[in-house]
């Protein structure tokens, strides 16, 4: 039966736009002004994008919103006091509401008419919208995966797809942490999983042309 299999083993064998797409994560404008590294993550992100495009890739942005206070329950209050360092959850403002210029991917992306925009209230991109449906009903089994922030949003996004049977490919130079210290033990420990193929930008956008 395992002879019967098409085993991908390096990045490429599964660098074709029939097997892999291109996801952006969350490069908003609040989000990417957030990060120490913000410009120089975005450049990266652009490379990538820019090679993706040129090789007819399938390409997915997510972005992520904030509830508005009537619809925030008491998960996500919880998680905003947490992360808005208060105690008083009268003291919450929903930091990416809809519309708001926070919330927007920053304009160097300019998502094109042919590319999805998904938006979510979780970290794992696979929680709550259609990406694994996306993903399957092209016939692809991978994705390649760039943005911010690493030890927040990609590291369980990454966690989540290898559970749905999908293969990452992380471009590790083309995620921004929030946190170096943390951002860097969650690419490690996606790199010790060992299920997730790990390139970078120079690697990937050659192997996005060259064929």
């Amino acid at each position: 039966m395992a002879a019967k299999l098409e085993i991908g083993k390096t990045l490429e064998d599964f660098c074709r736009p029939e097997r892999m797409a291109l996801i952006v994560y969350d490069m908003q404008v609040g989000i990417t002004n957030q990060v120490k590294n913000g410009p120089a993550v975005l450049s990266k992100v652009l490379k990538v994008l820019d090679a993706a495009r040129a090789g007819g890739f399938p390409v997915i942005f997510l972005r992520h919103l904030s509830m508005p206070r009537p619809l925030m329950g008491a998960f996500q209050l919880r998680q905003a006091m947490a992360w808005q360092r208060t105690d008083d959850p009268d003291a919450v403002h929903p930091w990416f509401l809809r519309g708001t210029p926070g919330s927007e991917l920053v304009p160097e992306l300019a998502p094109r008419d042919d590319e999805a925009i998904l938006d979510k209230i979780t970290f794992s991109a696979f929680e709550g919208t259609p990406l694994a449906m996306i993903l399957r009903d092209l016939g692809l089994t991978s994705f390649a995966i760039c943005g911010i922030a690493t030890e927040i949003g990609i590291d369980p996004t990454v966690r989540h797809a290898t559970d749905l049977g999908l293969v990452p490919v992380v471009v590790r130079d083309a995620c921004g942490a929030g946190h170096h210290e943390a951002g860097e033990r969650a690419m490690e420990n996606i790199a010790f999983m060992g299920d997730a193929i790990m390139t970078d930008v120079q690697a990937i956008t050659a192997a996005m042309t060259k064929r």
